[in-house]
């Protein structure tokens, strides 16, 4: 398989600039050909004199009917390349893009200028979920004077948890915590949950899960079962709605609880747990993991979505 680096963003989000500084970087130089195919035409190019130096070809597809596995083929035929870096057009469908059989995607970076986040976000929020949805890296750019780079990460983690974002500004790497903007109290025992609350928790709790080792939590759930759970684990979540109402997906942590058995699916319960870090082989890795101090039937919320497109008080 011909492995294919992509890159997306918005035009002028910094695609060029990285692409031309890894290019450039020892560890990413090959003894083979590079085809370097570029979507879109920003304000920066790819100087003559990098892309001789690394072996690389250029190709220029501006029209988005174009980019299609006819064409790419005969791109691959042509130059015979050991890989392909594809700059891709931010204002074309990415779900909409087919590589040839033999190419297969190695890394899909996304990139985003902070300054018009907010913008694309409010605008453009479909658009900007398919480019970031399957992306192994995030990364910010521009975050100059930006005081909500929280929200900003929420955002990213509600569409995709598995994404590593990076934030930078002219210094370099911007550290983004959430501690001070969390919608509830860390000292409560137990912490109780609303529906915001409970979104909360679970993308804080994907990369801060030492934050609430050992403390309970307490929050309105929906029952799920996987087959391939034990008998005495379940899974309480909740919908969660990170960009439109075609985006929405469960989310929840597995939890230990021994009257698993006798909990229906979908079925509504009020969960007070306590937070533990482990090794699941579901997770396959460690993450958050639920002890069940106690589960309750109650019925469904007035809002069994959480929305995170809605503005939050």
């Amino acid at each position: 398989m011909k492995p294919v680096y992509v890159i997306n963003g918005f035009l002028d989000s910094g695609k060029t600039d990285f692409f031309r500084y890894t290019l450039a970087q020892p560890y990413f130089k090959t003894k083979g050909k590079t085809l370097l195919i570029v979507c879109e035409e920003g304000e920066n190019e790819y100087e003559e004199k990098l892309l001789q130096s690394t072996n690389t070809v250029l190709e220029l597809i501006e029209d988005e009917a174009d980019f299609n596995v006819s064409k790419l083929t005969a791109l691959d035929n042509r130059y015979e390349p050991e890989r392909v870096l594809i700059e891709y057009n931010g204002m074309w469908n990415f779900k909409n893009m087919h590589l040839p059989k033999k190419w297969g995607i190695e890394q899909q970076i996304s990139m985003i200028d902070a300054s018009s986040f907010k913008l694309y976000y409010t605008n453009m929020k479909s658009l900007l979920a398919e480019q970031i949805r399957n992306s192994d890296m995030i990364l910010f750019n521009r975050c100059d004077g930006i005081e909500d780079l929280a929200a900003y990460k929420r955002n990213i983690k509600a569409i995709n948890q598995r994404a590593d974002i990076i934030f930078e500004d002219e210094n370099g790497e911007v550290d983004v915590t959430l501690d001070e903007d969390l919608p509830f109290d860390l000292k409560a025992d137990p912490i109780e949950l609303n529906n915001y609350g409970y979104g909360m928790f679970y993308l804080d709790a994907l990369d801060h899960v030492e934050r609430y080792e050992g403390k309970k939590v307490k929050f309105t759930a929906m029952v799920m079962k996987p087959s391939e759970f034990s008998e005495n684990n379940f899974v309480p979540g909740r919908m969660i709605m990170g960009c439109c109402a075609n985006d929405m997906q469960f989310l929840g942590f597995a939890c230990e609880y021994d009257g698993a058995k006798d909990l229906k699916e979908k079925e509504w319960v009020e969960v007070t747990a306590e937070v533990e870090k482990k090794y699941v082989k579901e997770y396959e890795g460690e993450g958050p993991f639920l002890k069940a101090v106690s589960v309750e039937k109650t019925s469904e919320p007035k809002e069994p979505v959480v929305d995170f497109t809605a503005p939050q008080a």
